[in-house]
């Protein structure tokens, strides 16, 4: 397994996050899942401006063999999207870290205090 970054919070559906500012979380899908899932091939990410719950499915990925939900992983409303990754969803494959997919204005930056480690992420996908 590579190396999880240690500024990151992950959840147990395979999204990492990362606060950015005061509010602004900033989500992609972790180098675990993108292992997992193989070359991704498509990818549909929710509308700016939609408001999420915290767990509330909002996006998708595909890849050569299956199709994968994500998951807000704090509650809020989008203020951003990468385009660039649906044009080219194979930069998640190529750099996941590095390639975010949406960002969140939380409504209370709290929520991330719910999500793993980057130590209890890595124990989570060894067993």
């Amino acid at each position: 397994m590579s190396d999880l970054p240690e500024n990151l919070r992950y959840a147990e559906t395979h999204e990492w996050a990362m606060l950015e500012n005061s509010q602004l979380v900033r989500v992609g899908i972790t180098d675990f899942a993108q292992a997992e899932l193989g070359d991704l091939v498509f990818i549909e990410l929710p509308e700016v401006g939609r408001k999420l719950a915290a767990g509330e499915q909002c996006a998708v990925v595909e890849s050569v063999k299956t199709a994968s939900d994500l998951f807000a992983p704090v509650t809020g409303e989008i203020v951003a999207i990468n385009e660039q990754v649906c044009d080219e969803p194979e930069l998640v494959n190529d750099a996941p870290y590095q390639n975010w997919l949406f960002c969140i204005k939380a409504e209370d930056v709290s929520e991330l205090e719910n999500l793993l480690t980057a130590s209890a992420y890595q124990q989570m996908i060894n067993n």
